[in-house]
């Protein structure tokens, strides 16, 4: 299944020499600055209300992200990351995506539970389903079913967890 992702033209140049056509620059400026406390704070507890006060992200009860987890600096209000899941070190997730002629914007759903590798890259417009576990350096490019483990890049399905919902 693809992405869903909503698309934008843009005429004139390349679409991130606009991009504060799209997103407000003190916006971007707030946002990099939560972000980057956030990467760097070791409590766990304090950077999810970080999340949820400052950039109107859903971070459900015992999230856990990791040092260095790179949110989408543009449009972070379109994560959501279920409860009791982990996001690794070094995590990058997007929910923007600047192109020549256009730009794309989509929601990222990251379920209940799920276990996200470190150094993994998501993209916009992906959902990750209940109890799923993406390897370390994926590059998550389409929905992962609930229950399933994934890995590489590009992403492959590599087996159905004990228990998984498809």
């Amino acid at each position: 299944m693809g992405r869903k992702t909503e698309r934008y033209p843009v005429s004139e140049a390349n679409s991130l020499w606009q991009v504060y056509k799209t997103v407000p620059f003190f916006k971007v400026v707030k946002n990099f600055i939560v972000i980057q406390v956030a990467r760097y704070t070791p409590f766990l507890g304090v950077k999810n209300w970080l999340y949820r006060t400052f950039l109107r992200m859903e971070v459900g009860d015992k999230a856990a992200v990791a040092l260095m987890v790179m949110m989408d600096v543009m449009f972070p209000e379109k994560i959501t990351i279920g409860k009791n899941s982990v996001i690794g070190y070094n995590t990058t997730i997007l929910a923007h995506e600047y192109l020549i002629k256009e730009y794309r914007l989509g929601r990222v759903t990251i379920g209940n539970n799920v276990m996200i590798g470190a150094n993994t890259t998501i993209l916009p417009g992906v959902t990750i389903g209940d109890d799923a576990i993406v390897s370390a350096g994926t590059l998550v490019h389409k929905d992962v079913p609930p229950g399933y483990f994934v890995g590489g890049n590009p992403m492959q399905l590599i087996k159905e967890t004990e228990g998984s919902h498809e």
